[in-house]
């Protein structure tokens, strides 16, 4: 069965979609699952921003054998973003409307708060030295190559493909652990898919 939106949690989400101007309509169109936000997250050191990343304490064991396996491979698999907030993600999307964006737009490349992935401390953005940070062209890289083939193995699969069912764009760099999973203490998937439909008011780089 699947788990409910703790009310107050459910309030957020909704405040931020009115005040951002997304249509609960738009995000059962788009069938884009409601997350639970992670709560017991374990850090991971500092990311390519110098900022300190957390997961999940499963998705921080897989992440670390992951990147130690490319490692022995001569692939060093760069941490660019993980665990995020849906005060953080609503930040991101405030600043693209500030600087003159339209939402339509900007929910290609950024889900609505409350619909990341990131938020459940199991998604993880990744990049290569050398590569510009969450952009197409990282599907060129080593490391794509190298997750292509054996991410999976750590349970990682990317998530985004070309054409993806979600109407994000494509995000080669975008890989989460144990997408469907139904266990994880506060990160686990709250599939109430069936948001609400009544009607709403109508910086940094960052995707999905």
């Amino acid at each position: 069965m699947a788990a409910r939106l703790p009310a107050a949690y459910r309030a957020r989400v909704l405040a931020f979609w009115q005040e951002l101007g997304i249509s609960p309509r738009t995000v059962k169109a788009r069938r884009l699952p409601v997350y639970v936000e992670a709560q017991r997250l374990q850090p991971l050191g500092l990311g390519t921003d110098g900022r300190d990343k957390l997961l999940v304490p499963a998705a921080a064991a897989a992440w670390v054998a992951m990147r130690m396996a490319a490692g022995e491979d001569g692939v060093d698999l760069l941490l660019v973003s993980a665990f995020r907030s849906i005060d953080y993600q609503a930040s991101l999307i405030r600043g693209k409307l500030a600087k003159g964006r339209v939402i339509e737009e900007i929910l290609t490349v950024n889900a609505p708060p409350g619909c990341s992935e990131h938020h459940t401390g199991r998604a993880v953005d990744i990049g290569e030295a050398g590569c510009p940070p969450l952009e197409e062209v990282f599907d060129q890289t080593t490391a794509f190559h190298w997750l292509t083939a054996n991410a999976a193995r750590y349970g990682f699969t990317m998530t985004y493909p070309k054409g993806n069912p979600e109407g994000y764009l494509y995000e080669p760099w975008h890989w989460c652990w144990n997408k469907l999973g139904s266990g994880e203490q506060g990160g686990a998937l709250a599939t109430e898919a069936a948001v609400p439909t009544q009607s709403t008011a109508t910086s940094e780089k960052s995707f999905a």
